[in-house]
C-alpha cells in the first residue's frame, strides 16, 4: 500500500473544487494525455472518466470510476487499467491551518497489479504520487493565487455557487 501526503498552500474546497472537475483530471493525474468522455455526474458515486495514457509511442484507453464520494473531503476511485489490473486511490482533505493536507493512499485491487504487488511496487507508486500531488498542487495554488488576485472564483462549480454562470 503507498500512502503519501502533501501539504497543498489553498484551501480545502479549492482542492476539492479541483478534484470534482472531472474536466480537469488530465491536468494533475500523471501519465494521463488526454480525457475522452464522462458518464454520470462526477464525482456521484458511479460516475466514471474515460482517459488515455501514454507510454512512448502505445496509447492505453482507460478510465476511472467513483467508488465513494463524501464532499469536500474524501474521494475514492477504482482505476481501471485493462489487463494490468484496478487499484483503489483514495483522497483525504484535511484543513491545516489556511492551507489543505491532502492524504493520498492507493493499493492494487484486481488483476496483474493484485498479484504481482511488492515493496517495489510501492516505491514505483511513491514516486508516481510525489509528482501527482505536486501537480494537483501547481494546480490548485495557481487557481487560489488567481481567485485572490481578481476576486473571481476559477472552477466552473465555484463560479456557478457565487452566482456566475459556467461561461462567467
Amino acid at each position: 500500500m503507498a500512502v503519501r501526503h502533501r501539504l497543498v498552500k489553498a484551501s480545502p474546497q479549492a482542492v476539492w473544487d479541483v478534484l470534482a472537475d472531472g474536466d480537469r483530471y488530465a491536468e494533475w493525474v500523471v501519465g494521463t494525455s488526454s480525457t475522452r468522455e464522462m458518464t454520470g455526474e462526477w464525482p456521484r458515486l458511479g460516475a466514471k472518466v474515460a482517459y488515455s495514457i501514454r507510454v512512448g509511442p502505445v496509447s492505453l484507453a482507460n478510465e476511472t470510476v467513483v467508488r465513494r464520494c463524501r464532499e469536500p473531503d474524501v474521494l475514492e476511485l477504482e482505476a481501471r487499467a485493462g489487463p494490468l489490473g484496478t487499484a483503489r486511490i483514495a483522497f483525504e482533505l484535511r484543513p491545516w491551518g489556511r492551507h489543505c493536507l491532502v492524504i493520498l493512499d492507493e493499493h492494487p485491487l484486481q488483476g496483474i497489479g493484485g498479484r504481482l504487488h511488492n515493496a517495489g511496487v510501492d516505491m514505483l507508486t511513491q514516486l508516481r504520487h510525489r509528482a501527482l500531488l505536486g501537480r494537483l498542487a501547481k494546480v490548485c495554488e495557481s487557481d487560489a493565487r488567481s481567485a485572490r488576485s481578481d476576486g473571481v472564483p476559477t472552477t466552473p462549480a465555484a463560479r456557478v455557487q457565487n452566482g456566475g454562470g459556467a461561461d462567467a
